[in-house]
């Protein structure tokens, strides 16, 4: 499947739709999202077109791999909810829930998480 230029992570990218950024370096943005489900709902995306999880995961260099993860260690210092706690969610694929096809996480914080799905 071929990389969509059109969806929205692509667009904020482009600055074609403006956000309210919280990070961002190289590899890296990271930026409120619009509808938080917490205090502190972030999402932080890699800059190179990536679909999901595992597309990163086989076609990322090492220097964007380890730029993620250090930058999701940043922002939780940064947003204090290092300390506290937070959930990190990246859904991939249709039963995954994934909505947007480019890689992104939700750094949810600020006050308790929850159960982490409910059973069926």
């Amino acid at each position: 499947m071929a990389y969509d230029d059109n969806n929205v992570f692509a667009k904020i990218l482009r600055g074609d739709i403006p956000c309210r950024k919280v990070y961002e370096d190289d590899h890296v943005l990271a930026f409120e999202d619009i509808e938080p489900k917490r205090p502190v709902h972030v999402l932080v995306i890699p800059k190179g077109k990536y679909e999901d999880a595992t597309d990163f995961g086989e076609n990322a260099s090492d220097a964007e791999i380890a730029a993620l993860h250090r930058a999701i260690a940043r922002i939780a210092r940064d947003s204090n909810i290092d300390g506290t706690g937070y959930r990190l969610i990246a859904n991939t694929g249709s039963n995954g829930g994934q909505e947007v096809p480019h890689l992104h996480f939700h750094m949810l914080g600020g006050a308790p998480a929850g159960p982490m799905i409910k059973a069926q």
